[in-house]
């Protein structure tokens, strides 16, 4: 342990404050409840973000329907998580008063709603940019309730790999989003595409544990004592996601731009998903066989992600493949782990501490599309993927200088 870990936890053998495990206000279940909820927390989160990553993998064909540019797309991704961070904070609130169940429910609700107006009401640009914003608004209600409902109902010993497996839903989406392409996109067309999932999407609403020793909290919602750090760290993340999900989003037209056939990008863009879903359990798994660090690993991965990215700009299929794989599994990877550390961090409040990171998050994935679609019309796509290369290097270094900031001691 360094000297840094002991200032920061009061005295010599002491937990860093990333280790620190959840009391829960219920004996925390280790059987079946555990797995349910699990099991409820990937199933709701894979289907509150398909209708962003369904749009990115189908774009080219939905943009000559509808008639729009790569920026134009930058814009739809940037509003889903605008409307995702511009609710984030609010939805801590109403689910550490309403509790997991109610509000992952009506994410679900809100997701399969988008997606079938996706599939027959989206006729122009404008419509589907407001059906993706009432998307947004799905998103940040199960993602919140199924972070709460992780931690009251998961031993502490399994509390990585279940956020690991959590955040694993995101490249589960994209690979989903990549097969969709060959096989219902170039096929029966892009609307069924989101019919076929909305239909889906309800039966997530079975999965969805019941509610599990929640408290309802009549008065303002617990803040996280931390505060100040979790910002640092959420405008890390904020860089992070908004290279990251560029590279979900645009994907695909940037393969069809160098001459590879949609076919393959969408292959390519599930194979780039599988390895983050990899990625992402993998880094759970090893962080319920630390003790701290965390942060630490968080940084790593992005540090190395950002060789991914930069691969991108390179000609040619295969350093595309390389860089896609390194991008989906090192440089997509920590939002589980990220997570974890955080709730691991504020015990008492999970959700409305996680809303505080999730809101830079949800910032980056609003401002980095827009930004990289804008950079690719006024310049290229390798242009593009250099920057976001050097955007996503500037996040480690803002991630561990939070992670030193959450290790600093407290006035008493």
């Amino acid at each position: 342990m360094t000297d840094s870990d002991t200032r920061a936890t009061g005295g010599p053998g002491a937990l860093p404050p990333e280790a620190f495990v959840p009391a829960t206000p219920a004996a925390v279940p280790t059987g079946a409840a555990a797995v349910r909820a699990a099991a409820g927390a990937v199933t709701a989160t894979v289907v509150v973000v398909v209708p962003v990553f369904l749009l990115g993998g189908l774009s080219v064909l939905i943009a000559r329907d509808l008639r729009f540019s790569v920026a134009g797309l930058g814009i739809l991704v940037s509003v889903y998580f605008a409307v995702c961070a511009l609710c984030s904070v609010p939805t801590g609130y109403l689910v550490e008063r309403y509790g997991a169940q109610r509000t992952t429910r009506a994410g679900i609700v809100l997701a399969a709603v988008s997606l079938l107006l996706i599939a027959v009401a989206a006729r122009s640009y404008g419509s589907l940019l407001a059906i993706l914003a009432l998307a947004g608004a799905a998103n940040a209600l199960a993602q919140l309730g199924s972070n709460l409902s992780l931690t009251r109902s998961v031993p502490p010993h399994r509390m990585g790999l279940s956020f690991g497996v959590k955040q694993a839903a995101i490249p589960i989406s994209t690979l989903l989003a990549g097969i969709a392409v060959p096989a219902i996109g170039l096929t029966l067309g892009w609307r069924w595409a989101f019919g076929l999932a909305a239909a889906m999407s309800l039966a997530a609403l079975l999965v969805v544990p019941p509610e599990r020793g929640h408290v309802r909290r009549s008065g303002p919602a617990q803040r996280s004592s931390r505060t100040r750090a979790l910002v640092v760290v959420g405008v890390a993340g904020m860089l992070a996601s908004g290279t990251a999900n560029a590279l979900g989003a645009f994907l695909v037209s940037a393969a069809v731009d160098k001459g590879i056939a949609e076919g393959t990008a969408g292959l390519v863009l599930a194979a780039g998903s599988a390895l983050g879903i990899v990625g992402r359990v993998g880094a759970g798994w090893l962080a319920d066989r630390r003790t701290g660090g965390h942060l630490l690993v968080v940084t790593a991965m992005l540090a190395l992600g950002s060789g991914g990215l930069a691969l991108l700009a390179a000609p040619g299929i295969v350093p595309m493949l390389i860089g896609t794989l390194a991008g989906f599994g090192l440089g997509w990877a920590w939002p589980g782990l990220l997570n974890f550390a955080v709730v691991r961090l504020e015990p008492s409040a999970p959700a409305a501490a996680t809303s505080i990171t999730q809101t830079g998050v949800y910032a980056g994935g609003a401002a980095g599309p827009l930004a990289f679609g804008t950079l690719v019309h006024a310049t290229s796509y390798p242009t593009a993927w250099l920057s976001a290369a050097a955007i996503m290097v500037v996040s480690a270094g803002l991630m561990l200088l939070g992670r030193r900031m959450l290790l600093a001691p407290r006035p008493s």
